[in-house]
């Protein structure tokens, strides 16, 4: 099974209590970026979420949002802070003898000060709010993982229709290149023969110049090494798994070879072939930087 990088997964929980949502989506990346994104409360939760994750993400750059909303009534206590209060109306008698003016503090007024009232959040269990979340974002993960699988079997079936392609190309090079020789033979024994006119053509001289021709323009074991990269490349691919990195190695390494008989060519008709091979590798090798 073939993952793509790219994905999204979205789950929901909600009961009397709270609302969870969970959002992942993934790009390319070379390998595991996950960033979170959640309210300050659940913070505490982050190095659990992110060994969760690693169930279901090998590679990718990965953002993860989730939201919380409580219903509960009693998730805040109201604190009265008595000491901060008798401060207040103690520096307020002062200033009211100092400057002889009326003292009018009323309740309502010393209330608004600073610290006289607090909100503190009650205290949460921990293992419950942890009970629903891992459920949400597990759900998230794996539509989040279903949607990579879909994408990657698209690019499975692209992949392996590029490599049959890339097949034929070898193919068409190795039957030219006995042709390129025997072109290169006659061209040389027409030559040879104009310049010699009516002389005898030295033959054992014109083939082993042919011979150093030939093994010059060699390319049996580009050729070899390409088909068995080709292959195994479509073996890869049906055995699945986090495969993406070792691909991208294979790709580059055909398309060493694929450089190498362009470079050897002395042929129009081979270099427009090894152009076409080089060109589809490429392809290949882009379709590969979206595997897992």
């Amino acid at each position: 099974m073939i993952k793509s990088m790219t994905g999204f997964g979205r789950a929901e929980y909600t009961d009397e209590k709270c609302k969870i949502t969970a959002e992942i989506k993934a790009v390319n990346h070379r390998y595991l970026d996950c960033n979170i994104k959640m309210p300050k409360k659940l913070g505490f939760f982050e190095a659990s979420i992110r060994t969760l994750l690693k169930d279901y993400i090998q590679r990718g750059k990965v953002d993860v949002y989730i939201t919380y909303e409580d219903y509960k009534e009693e998730n805040f206590n109201l604190k009265y802070n008595r000491d901060m209060a008798r401060a207040y109306m103690s520096y307020l008698k002062e200033m009211a003898e100092e400057f002889g003016i009326e003292e009018d503090i009323r309740v309502s007024t010393l209330s608004r000060y600073p610290e006289v009232f607090s909100l503190e959040e009650a205290n949460v269990d921990e293992d419950e709010i942890w009970s629903d979340l891992e459920k949400v974002i597990r759900e998230a993960a794996g539509h989040f993982v279903d949607a990579r699988v879909k994408e990657g079997d698209n690019l499975k079936h692209d992949l392996t229709d590029k490599l049959d392609t890339m097949l034929t190309y070898v193919d068409d090079i190795e039957k030219r290149a006995p042709h390129i020789i025997e072109e290169y033979k006659k061209d040389l024994m027409d030559k040879v023969a104009e310049l010699l006119a009516d002389s005898k053509i030295d033959e054992s001289r014109v083939l082993g110049e042919v011979t150093l021709y030939a093994d010059k323009i060699c390319v049996d074991e580009e050729i070899v090494r390409l088909r068995s990269h080709i292959n195994t490349t479509k073996d890869i691919l049906e055995e699945g798994g986090g495969v993406g990195r070792k691909l991208d190695f294979i790709a580059q390494e055909m398309n060493r070879e694929a450089n190498t008989i362009l470079s050897k060519a002395n042929d129009l008709a081979t270099s427009d072939i090894a152009i076409n091979l080089k060109t589809d590798i490429e392809k290949v090798r882009e379709q590969i930087q979206n595997i897992e």
